[in-house]
């Protein structure tokens, strides 16, 4: 009896040790799976950013044809100015409203409770 529980514990730790040497074999290949996408999504974002420099370089020739090309250049450069304008207000909005960093309504919670254990204490 003795020698089937300790076979049965045998077999069970190869087991359990042969399951771990799949997941982390699976986990490695998932792993190099992310590497490869987060590289491709790196590498879109590169060609993302160039296709709207010559986006971009496109509206300025276009608006070329009718007026002179330091103008095109100027009215390009003035709209792109005031969308990012506008975006820095947004993000500075954002960041405002998340100040101060800590999480004030746990601690709203945590003193609330703190309070609560006091008071039941005295009584």
């Amino acid at each position: 009896m003795s020698e089937l529980v300790q076979r049965a514990s045998q077999q069970l730790t190869e087991l359990v040790r042969g399951e771990m040497r799949l997941a982390q074999a699976e986990m490695k290949e998932k792993g190099k799976r992310y590497g490869k996408g987060g590289g491709l999504f790196g590498g879109a974002g590169v060609v993302g950013f160039l296709m709207l420099q010559a986006l971009v370089a496109t509206v300025i020739a276009a608006l070329a044809v009718p007026l002179p090309v330091w103008a095109a250049a100027l009215i390009v450069t003035a709209l792109l100015g005031v969308i990012a304008a506008v975006m820095a207000l947004g993000g500075k909005k954002q960041v405002d409203r998340a100040s101060p960093p800590k999480p004030e309504q746990t601690i709203e919670n945590l003193k609330a409770d703190v309070a609560e254990i006091k008071e039941s204490t005295h009584r």
